[in-house]
């Protein structure tokens, strides 16, 4: 007994990717739009001299730096001292007094762009980043207008000292241009 082979066998299958393709014209354009592409931002950051004034020929009037606590965040003189210290409360900052200084500082002193913000170990990363970005400029309304100004684009980064006493007097802005004389 002899068997035969069908013919269905022998004849061959055509896929049928219509479905398939049908499927991925809808898809490839979904997964496209929702696609977050995200975009690196990179900030280049200068550290300290060793000695204050980096070169002897110029002559630097003002070593503006910020020292940043877990609980407290200070503006000072590097030659003359704490300028203002503004408390941390509840892990928030409050940011309207501290730009406030520093565009008045800013105003006093158009010619200075570096700011050293000497950061406590414990303070996290995401603190230093958040005042990096409030440091290097602000928005203020002028004329009726909001306008973009640069502060301190210049950031040195450092090690913060020990927590200084805080009935320690603050020097006031108008000291800074007289040499540290109080008006």
């Amino acid at each position: 007994m002899k068997l035969r082979r069908s013919k269905a066998l022998d004849e061959t299958v055509e896929l049928n990717i219509t479905a398939f393709l049908n499927l991925m014209v809808i898809l490839l354009p979904f997964l496209l739009i929702t696609a977050v592409f995200s975009r690196m931002t990179v900030l280049e950051l200068n550290l300290p001299y060793l000695n204050a004034s980096g070169n002897a020929e110029e002559k630097v009037d003002l070593e503006l730096q910020m020292l940043i606590y877990p609980d407290a965040l200070e503006i000072r003189d590097a030659n003359l001292g704490r300028i203002r210290r503004f408390a941390i409360e509840n892990e928030k900052i409050e940011w309207t007094p501290v730009r406030d200084v520093l565009v008045e500082i800013k105003r006093r002193f158009p010619e200075e762009t570096a700011i050293a913000l000497l950061v406590d170990s414990r303070v996290a990363y995401k603190r230093l980043i958040e005042v990096m970005d409030q440091v290097r400029s602000t928005e203020i309304v002028n004329v009726g207008t909001l306008e973009e100004v640069e502060l301190f684009p210049t950031i040195l980064i450092g090690e913060a000292p020990a927590p200084a006493q805080e009935n320690d007097a603050d020097i006031s802005v108008d000291a800074l241009q007289t040499g540290g004389e109080q008006p």
